[in-house]
């Protein structure tokens, strides 16, 4: 499994708190690229329910990870 920030936010507005099962549902209903369903499959489900996207990727960068101040602009 690998994500990256482009198929992460895939996730981004899904309905959060979500299990494996409604994850793989939204992502294929909003045509999520097949890597990110292929990732969700591969989650080792013990009925989990998740939070957030940070809780399947903890490498998920927050907004606090970018460097520029969103007041300037």
């Amino acid at each position: 499994m690998y994500w990256t920030l482009e198929l992460a936010i895939s996730l981004e507005d899904a309905p959060w708190p979500a299990t494996k099962e409604e994850l793989i549902d939204y992502a294929t209903r909003s045509g999520a690229p097949m890597e990110v369903i292929e990732n969700l499959q591969e989650i080792e489900d013990e009925g989990d329910v998740y939070e957030s996207i940070e809780e399947i990727w903890p490498d998920y960068p927050s907004k606090d990870d970018f460097l520029w101040d969103e007041e300037e602009y």
